[in-house]
């Protein structure tokens, strides 16, 4: 409760005007049955004067007033203190997923934080614009209410004392049942999110390949099974309804025909009209409250069920921190970088090691290829590097300092990274350039282009550097796309440049242009390529061939050629393939 509770701390003066404002229209509420039956008893009775009736429709004018601006004041402060609530929720859920590290990021979907950032909230929200409005209108109208009814007619009002337990006990059953159901269906909107995220995200892929039949047939399947899990959460909000007004009939038909033997039957007892048709008012109000309430505690059942989701993300403990490091003004200056007995898991409690006692150094200013099969954990190696994760055993080195004792901020400035999957986002060539170098002028971005090979596709575009990139970068090619992402890679100025097989889409005449601007333009920074072609790498320094999270030959081409079997046998099969092509 504490989390909940601090977000109602800078908006406290919302949280109690609110339901004051409420309490006035709920004095309204029980005043103005006491003014219609003062009405009937004087008609009844023949001492209604104008002057009297003029005096009480004054009152109940006044108090409609009263009631107005007490309902629209609760209504007010009510969505501003929730709107509020639910931002700061929204905020601090995505500042913590930005702080995630990839095996954090690995345990939720995108469709999942996406559901809990958009629909989770957004029942919190409504929850609390309803308990601000209801949490003491409710109360104070069925205990206003009640007391008056007691008062009146102490021995008509023990038909209440068997109608609430009742009623109660039914909203009960109906809490009991809800909550579970709308667990459910919170994960059924998380799998829909995660389809329809899928083939939007996808959408060339799955028309090039004539998937579209079955990419609509899982959209349905998410989707029927979201509408049977909605459907059988709505039953119970359904049942709720006709039950509680089942009760309500049943209590004021029996008011009524107790109540109108009271007034027919004469005497001192006998109870005047007026007040029979106050007394009905008055249950009418209690069992009105009551309906409040289970609706109150129904959107309470479908907001523990988003709270509980919500918390599991501002929950989730980081793995990657600044909390331990040692050394916080350390910054990359040389680029070396030393593997000392490393393996990591990306499930710690599997006996299969992605990386199996890795060592290796790699010197500042070389250019290190590392070639292997698919699999073999050379992305998970250089991801190493930066923190995006962290080993089980063993220490990477950079400059001499552990990789943990670097702040994130300082190590990741250090490390340039193109990644296998390429992204760009929505927004100007220029913007998204910027992402290397915020400050960055005109010339550097050309000249950080003219190194990636980008400059001479980009001047082609009518807008140039301002042409407009769609979400993902969609309206450009792979190869492009790989070109402007180590443009921006390149705008950083890394002391240490990862390249993970980013120049397979791009022709092996531009990448050898590419290869060769590295050689002047990152002269001093340590460059490390991951390639699955041979020709990307048989120039560096020092190739690395890794096979199933072990390294199994370091040395240049020449050097492997001679004395690496795998080495040799991926280079005969890829220049056969060539071969081939070339006949």
């Amino acid at each position: 409760m504490k989390r909940w509770i601090s977000y109602v701390k800078p908006y406290t003066a919302y949280f109690i005007l609110g339901p004051l404002c409420m309490i006035i229209e709920v004095i309204g509420e029980i005043l103005m049955p006491m003014f219609l039956g003062a009405v009937i008893n004087a008609g009844e009775d023949g001492t209604l004067t104008v002057t009297k009736s003029l005096i009480i429709a004054g009152l109940m004018i006044l108090t409609a007033l009263l009631m107005m601006a007490g309902g629209v004041g609760g209504a007010y402060f009510g969505a501003k203190a929730s709107v509020n609530y639910a931002n700061d929720i929204r905020r601090d859920i995505y500042n913590k997923v930005q702080k995630f590290s990839f095996a954090n990021i690995d345990k939720f979907t995108p469709g999942s934080l996406v559901t809990r950032l958009t629909n989770d909230v957004q029942q919190i929200q409504n929850f609390v614009n309803m308990l601000l409005r209801m949490c003491l209108r409710s109360p104070g109208m069925l205990i206003g209410a009640l007391i008056m009814a007691i008062y009146m007619r102490p021995k008509l009002s023990v038909v209440l004392a068997v109608t609430i337990p009742l009623m109660l006990l039914a909203l009960s059953l109906v809490i009991i049942n809800a909550f579970p159901r709308f667990t459910r269906m919170q994960t059924k909107i998380d799998k829909l999110n995660n389809t329809v995220q899928e083939n939007v995200s996808n959408v060339r892929v799955v028309k090039s390949f004539v998937r579209e039949k079955y990419e609509t047939e899982k959209f349905f399947a998410a989707n029927r099974d979201l509408k049977e899990s909605g459907l059988s959460a709505m039953k119970i909000v359904i049942l709720n309804g006709p039950i509680m007004t089942l009760f309500m009939n049943i209590t004021i038909a029996v008011v009524v025909w107790i109540g109108s033997q009271m007034v027919m039957g004469g005497g001192e007892n006998a109870m005047p009209v007026g007040d029979l048709s106050q007394f009905i008012s008055y249950v009418n109000q209690i069992l009105m409250s009551l309906m409040m309430l289970t609706m109150m505690f129904m959107s309470t059942s479908r907001a523990m069920a988003s709270a509980k989701r919500i918390s599991e993300v501002l929950d989730e403990e980081i793995d990657i921190t600044d909390e331990k490091i040692k050394n916080r003004d350390a910054v990359v200056t040389k680029g070396e970088i030393e593997f000392k007995n490393i393996t990591f898991r990306y499930f710690k409690h599997s006996h299969d090691c992605v990386l199996d006692n890795v060592n290796l150094k790699i010197e500042s200013g070389s250019t290190v290829g590392i070639i292997g099969s698919t699999g073999c954990g050379k992305t998970t190696l250089v991801s190493l590097i930066p923190r995006l994760y962290d080993t089980d055993e063993g220490e990477v080195l950079v400059d001499g300092i552990n990789v943990r004792d670097y702040s994130l901020h300082n190590l990741r400035e250090g490390v340039g990274m193109v990644l296998q999957k390429n992204v760009l986002f929505s927004g100007t060539i220029a913007n998204n350039l910027r992402w290397g170098d915020e400050d960055a002028d005109d010339d550097k971005l050309i000249a950080a282009c003219e190194s990636s090979q980008a400059h001479s596709f980009i001047t082609s575009f009518k807008e140039g550097y301002e042409t407009e990139l769609e979400q993902g970068g969609v309206n450009v090619s792979g190869g492009q796309k790989q070109r402007l992402c180590i443009a921006r890679a390149l705008l950083k100025k890394p002391k240490i440049l990862i390249l993970d097989d980013s120049t397979s889409a791009v022709d092996t005449a531009t990448e050898a242009k590419i290869r060769e601007q590295f050689k002047t333009s990152l002269a001093d920074s340590t460059k490390i390529i991951i390639a699955q072609r041979i020709s990307s790498v048989m120039d560096a320094d020092k190739i690395i061939v890794m096979n199933d999270g072990r390294i199994t030959g370091i040395g240049t081409h020449d050097e492997l050629l001679n004395s690496n079997e795998e080495y040799k046998e991926i280079y005969a099969s890829q220049m056969e393939a060539k071969a081939s092509k070339k006949a």
